[in-house]
């Protein structure tokens, strides 16, 4: 993932108060430079400084452009054209520039589109200037793939801002006292110098033109109508096929994250299948890299080998300790830049494993993020009561997708200078998905249909099997558990050692906004507001009830759940296999003391089961 950040309509005022700010710091420049120079290079000194901020997210290429009171800046993960295909981007005579964080997998068939249009370069997102100067705002809609971009036309000095379909890429949007726009990749590059910020909402655009957003991303089933287009296994899996294939475009090594669940093996089957042939596989082997982390003896490590070792990939396995996670919080916290506890303890795992993967000279990777948000996979989906319930919930959770998992899968990589790619947010792709009749979707263990049986069923091949059978079938495990149950113990320890009963006890006064309702939310809230203290970013966090990773209404389902509130897997009681033991009030587990010992006892790192259910 690249970084973007732009500066739109910056007063001459601010500019000079700035300078000022930096001079003490700055002082070289005026053994170097004329008067007249230095408080231009100041300038750029200061919009460097905010641009440096986001340099893990590329770090090899910066741009800066500047036109009147407009700055556009760019950090480069160089993934296509490494070679040519620095930012910002340009049209013919440079009167529309571009800066981009993402990827467009369609590039060439628009390529094709725009006969009369000389590329400077081979990257993918070449096209976004000149597709812009033939279809103006209309072109959002064109690109296939993920995206941040801040466009400037400088023949009206006017500028668009837009996000892909469901947020894949980071995006914030802020506004300053001197009344310029702020745009950026994260909360970093906006929190010192705007009044106000937010996320930028998924597949909208902003537009100075029209002066707001709009949303340009209207699919079916966002009216969250429920549809009833019969179930077809084999048009599912050709959709899911072709959205692997479009992510297999790339100039530099990669590889798959598999953790040996269902969604990760099957991005890992269908690569192997597809790899042979292309562009990369000449470039780098025909031989796919797969990597799987977790602690010693978890059921993701377990699982993951036996699906690498049936597929033939070369595989990583990287092992960590709760006591490396727990050393690792306040940099996941930083980067990832949100207090959500599910998504913290998600993202530190994948955190130091994409650490790991830079180190050995990969920059890509193909994840299986966004398939139980579409096929309503998480364990509390067995408690739905109806398919229209089902469908609604659905179509929660991808919506919110950008604050969750698509979150979590950006910033854990783009700390290192990793690209995350996900099929199953391909766009084609969920609307295949999601147009069929959620009746299939429901869960019916009485009828040998578990969570997410579709999908398992569309792969079901038994003349050339993509996967084996028990893994195929295999119960889901939320990544935060699957990498090892003491993990999530080891953290609810670690919190109940630095927060009190009298923290708790005082916690709605001290955070009035989402308070936190146990000591690891607590302890996760404190360090995120040391680092980003505004209440711009406290709002920018989601919150709510969450069982399982339900969303708040969803925990109605079912009343005995209520009780036990907390997003594991393992909360999901009389589902999981390993579900927690007992029902625990809220207040009871915000106050427990849970002994740190716990740390280093491992009961419940249990092997996946054998079958989950018969296919």
């Amino acid at each position: 993932m690249c970084g973007i950040l732009a500066v739109l309509g910056c007063s001459d005022d601010s500019q000079a108060k700035r300078v000022r700010v930096l001079e003490l710091s700055r002082r070289q420049c005026f053994s170097l430079f004329c008067s007249v120079v230095v408080v231009v290079c100041l300038f750029v000194c200061f919009f460097n400084t905010n641009h440096a901020i986001l340099k893990h997210r590329g770090p090899d290429w910066s741009g800066i452009y500047q036109h009147g009171d407009c700055f556009l800046a760019h950090q480069r993960l160089a993934i296509i054209d490494p070679a040519s295909g620095d930012q910002p981007l340009f049209n013919e005579d440079e009167s529309i520039v571009v800066t981009v964080n993402g990827e467009i997998y369609n590039h060439e068939e628009l390529r094709k589109r725009l006969p009369n249009h000389k590329f400077r370069t081979g990257s993918d997102c070449d096209v976004i200037a000149h597709l812009y100067e033939e279809y103006g705002e209309e072109c959002v809609d064109m690109l296939d793939g993920m995206f941040s971009f801040v466009l400037l036309d400088t023949r009206d000095n006017s500028f668009i801002v837009a996000r892909d379909a469901i947020g894949i890429t980071s995006l914030y949007i802020g506004w300053a006292l001197d009344g310029s726009i702020w745009i950026s990749s994260e909360i970093k590059g906006l929190n010192d110098d705007c009044e106000h910020f937010e996320s930028f909402p998924p597949g909208h655009l902003y537009s100075s033109k029209q002066g707001g957003l709009r949303r340009w991303y209207n699919p079916p089933w966002f009216t969250e109508i429920v549809p009833s287009t019969p179930y077809d296994p084999l048009v599912l899996r050709r959709a899911f096929e072709n959205a692997v294939i479009k992510r297999l475009m790339t100039d530099v090594p990669f590889g798959v994250l598999l953790s040996g669940g269902l969604d990760s093996s099957l991005v890992a089957s269908v690569t192997a299948r597809h790899l042979a042939g292309t562009k990369a596989a000449k470039e780098w082997g025909a031989q796919l890299h797969s990597f799987c982390v977790g602690l010693e003896g978890s059921p993701d490590l377990k699982a993951g080998k036996e699906v690498a070792n049936y597929l033939g990939t070369i595989h990583h396995e990287f092992h960590f300790t709760v006591q490396d996670g727990i050393d690792a919080i306040e940099d996941v916290i930083y980067h990832v830049e949100t207090y959500d506890v599910t998504t913290i303890r998600a993202s530190t795992p994948m955190f130091l494993m994409s650490r790991k993967i830079k180190s050995l000279g990969v920059k890509m990777v193909i994840s299986g993020e966004g398939s139980d948000e579409i096929f309503g996979g998480y364990l509390y989906f067995h408690k739905a009561p109806n398919k229209e319930e089902f469908h609604r919930e659905t179509c929660h959770k991808i919506k919110a997708l950008h604050q969750y998992d698509c979150l979590r899968a950006n910033k854990s990589t783009s700390a290192w200078g990793l690209e995350a790619r996900v099929p199953f947010l391909d766009k084609d792709f969920i609307n295949v998905a999601m147009d069929i009749d959620p009746e299939w979707k429901l869960i019916k263990p009485n009828e040998g249909r578990i969570e997410k049986w579709i999908l398992r069923k569309a792969f079901d091949d038994e003349e050339q099997p993509y996967l084996p059978k028990h893994i195929l079938y295999r119960q889901k495990e939320q990544f935060s558990d699957g990498v090892g149950y003491s993990w999530i113990d080891g953290l609810k320890a670690h919190a109940a050692e630095h927060v009190t009963d009298r923290m708790m006890l005082n916690a709605r006064y001290i955070f009035p906004h989402n308070t936190p309702t146990t000591k690891e939310a607590y302890y996760y809230r404190t360090i995120f507001e040391r680092f980003f203290p505004q209440n711009s970013a406290k709002l920018t966090v989601p919150g709510g009830a969450s069982v399982a990773c339900s969303t708040a209404k969803a925990v109605e389902w079912d009343s005995a759940w209520s009780n036990n509130l907390d997003p594991s897997g393992r909360a999901a009681l009389g589902v999981h296999d390993s579900a927690y033991e007992a029902q625990v009030p809220v207040a009871a587990v915000a106050n427990a003391k849970i002994p740190s010992k716990i740390i280093n006892n491992v009961p419940r790192m249990v092997s996946a089961p054998t079958v989950a259910i018969k296919s």
